[in-house]
């Protein structure tokens, strides 16, 4: 059977740059799962974007699909009719979905007995035939946020269609789509090459889109170059590109092809906030900074224009006049934000709204100064310089810097605290109030950053619990999952031993404002981390069970430390793979089963009533064990418990071996429940190890 290479190439303005990625490889799925339902067989395939095209190339492409057979497999016969024989409606829909009377619909005998069957035979399609709905389905279901129309027309995409490529081979397949017509021609770049370009076979497109059209329409190719083209022009100045990934592949998408430059901008701009001037730079113009060996802003830019220009220094200083007046804006903002002592911008935070029932951001910055010092307290921090940092920390959302560049809120207020001559942990902790903003990001460093993160996450938590407004399903206005995501990280990862949650919880609770629902809402908050304790695992690739396990032996505790819950689950993981692990887990399944049934109070063990040798062994090993596991738990050294508990597992196997333990006498069997009990209790000082799979 034949077999060519399949070009399709969708041309339109110019595609929204954030979203090119995903539309590109939408409609390469959209196509390639289509044609493997129709029975099309093919080889590779690989997708392609660029500022105006979407395309995907599909090599050895047959021209039809293969005929295939169909087996539909309906209702029990028990189902499909009732007790006088007569068909029901399910037996009546079967027949309707497979488009035959039911006199027509056969039978099969299966492994549950005899069902309603049909088999069909669907015959192959021409590719040829077959594109047209393949292509529009494809357009139809693209994942496009908001459509648009133009012209007259009352077609809707997500941005104006202009040409449509279909090659097959150098063959030509006609379709249409929105009133465009399919042919074998592209279009070049706007000005190297405008105008129609006939593509002259499909396996040719990558190649001649890139020496006849002046377009590199693969990403990753123009990606590469324009990595290579801002590092060259950094070097060219002795000086390091800041290449964010995010705004490097908003370039890449803003170009077909890729021209990077040079540009700088008057030093006197350095003076500003360096954080603004690249907020600038990123935001507004999308120029790459430039940075020193030592990472530090230099009055540089480098930006990918989308056009090789002849007279190149004219394109540079366009672009320096476009920086100017940003950078003018910037420098006028701070200067205006300086004159405005911090204190006076907080008293301002009086009449903005936090949320209706939890006050004015004002009010929940005294909140958190509080919590901050309860925090700081437990920890051995700096209270005083806590409820300073908890006081100043919203002060910028007032300020003209963060009103005009949002992404400054804590940097500005940083600055500003320095400038005023505030101690520099204060000014630290309120740039570090917002870390880490997502996984794997920097956690605080200063002691009193730390507990300012930590006391805003968790007034915030249970601020919004408390007044019924918990996350749901995939809403969650106030981030709260992130928040407590965060608090884990920063507890963990700064080894804060000391920090305990419940009483923090409490705290918290006691410090909200009277519309706070204050009966349950801290243990609504400690389940919500618990629950968050699980997700936080499996992003860590731990099993989940080993979670489980921790968490079971945790729930009658009155206190909760993460960095303790931390230290049981890697230690618990470790215990997987040590040898005596599965005849351990295995054992504990069957001493919590023994335990579930036999609810009896509970009692001492009494060595006087050991009949067999077992009991003994169990009970001396017991014994032996257990000041070891007490004070290796009691230090957190959960590898150690474990491994003092793996001594049990000879001793519990012959127990099991050698000992009934429902013996028909009663105290008999209500001792040896109690030595199973005292076991499982042991264990479960570290974790329930019977939730885990040996």
């Amino acid at each position: 059977m034949n077999a060519q290479t399949l070009l399709i190439e969708i041309g339109t303005e110019e595609l929204p740059p954030l979203s090119l990625n995903k539309l590109r490889d939408a409609f390469a799925k959209s196509v390639t799962t289509q044609l493997k339902d129709l029975g099309f067989g093919f080889g590779n395939t690989n997708a392609y974007g660029a500022p105006r095209r979407l395309a995907i190339v599909i090599e050895a492409l047959v021209e039809s699909s293969q005929e295939k057979t169909v087996e539909q497999m309906g209702p029990p016969l028990k189902v499909a009719y009732d007790d006088g024989g007569a068909p029901t409606k399910a037996a009546e829909a079967f027949a309707k979905k497979c488009g035959l009377p039911l006199e027509q619909i056969g039978k099969i005998d299966t492994p549950k007995g005899e069902r309603l069957y049909h088999q069909s035979t669907v015959p192959g399609v021409a590719l040829a035939e077959a594109l047209q709905d393949i292509v529009n389905k494809a357009l139809d279901t693209l994942p496009i946020a908001k459509r648009m129309r133009w012209g007259s027309s009352r077609n809707e995409f997500v941005r104006p269609l202009r040409w449509i490529t279909t090659l097959y081979g150098s063959q030509t397949l006609a379709i249409e789509c929105m009133g465009v017509q399919s042919s074998a021609d592209t279009q070049g770049h706007r000005f190297h090459a405008p105008g129609a370009h006939a593509i002259p076979s499909a396996s040719d497109y990558l190649s001649f889109l890139k020496a006849n059209c002046f377009v590199v329409a693969d990403g990753a190719e123009r990606q590469a170059t324009i990595i290579e083209q801002v590092n060259d022009q950094a070097n060219k100045i002795s000086l390091v590109a800041r290449i964010d990934s995010d705004l490097l592949e908003e370039v890449t998408n803003l170009v077909e092809w890729p021209a990077a430059l040079c540009g700088s901008f008057d030093a006197s701009f350095m003076q500003v906030p360096h954080e603004a001037l690249v907020y600038s730079m990123k935001e507004h113009q999308k120029y790459f900074p430039v940075v020193n060996k030592d990472g530090v802003l230099q009055p540089h830019f480098i930006f990918v224009a989308n056009i090789d220009s002849k007279d190149q220094q004219q394109v540079i200083e366009g672009n320096e006049r476009v920086i100017r007046p940003r950078l003018a804006d910037a420098a006028f903002f701070y200067e205006t934000d300086c004159k405005e002592p911090s204190d006076a911008r907080a008293e301002r935070l009086k009449s903005v709204v936090f949320q209706a029932k939890l006050g004015t951001v004002y009010e929940k910055s005294l909140r958190v100064a509080e919590l901050g010092a309860f925090i700081a307290d437990q920890l051995g921090f700096d209270r005083v310089k806590v409820k300073r940092a908890a006081y100043l920390a919203k002060t910028d959302l007032v300020s003209n810097m963060v009103l005009e560049f949002d992404k400054m809120q804590g940097v500005a207020g940083s600055y500003y605290a320095k400038q005023e001559g505030e101690d520099a942990d204060v000014a630290s902790a309120i740039t570090e109030q917002y870390l880490p903003k997502n996984a794997g990001d920097t956690l605080p460093e200063t002691e009193t950053g730390i507990a300012l993160a930590l006391a805003e996450r968790l007034d915030t938590l249970v601020g919004i619990f408390g007044i019924g407004q918990p996350p749901t399903g995939s809403k969650d206005p106030f981030a709260l999952r992130r928040a407590t995501i965060g608090t884990l990280n920063i507890v963990i990862g700064k080894q804060l031993q000391a920090f305990e949650l419940v009483a923090i919880l409490n705290k918290a609770v006691e410090l909200q404002p009277e519309s706070v629902d204050k009966q349950a809402t801290a243990q609504q908050v400690l389940d919500f981390c618990l629950d968050r304790y699980r997700a936080m695992y499996q992003d860590a690739k731990v099993v989940t069970e080993v979670w489980l396990a921790v968490n079971a032996a945790l729930r009658s505790s009155s206190s909760h430390s993460p960095l303790d819950v931390d230290n049981r689950v890697k230690s618990v993981a470790k215990f997987l793979n040590d040898d005596n692990a599965g005849s351990l887990i295995a054992a504990n399944k069957r001493v919590k089963n023994i335990l579930q049934k036999n609810q009896a109070a509970e009692q001492g063990v009494n060595a006087e009533l050991f009949v067999e040798d077992a009991e003994t062994a169990l009970f001396d090993a017991l014994k032996t064990a257990e000041p070891s596991v007490q004070n290796a738990a009691a230090e957190g050294n959960y590898n150690q418990a474990l491994t003092a508990l793996a001594a049990l597992r000879s001793p519990l196997d012959r127990f099991f071996d050698d000992v009934m333990v429902m013996a028909d006498d009663e105290a008999l069997k209500n001792n040896r429940i109690a030595l199973l009990r005292s076991v499982y209790q042991s264990f479960c000082q570290i974790a329930d190890i019977s939730e885990l799979q040996g």
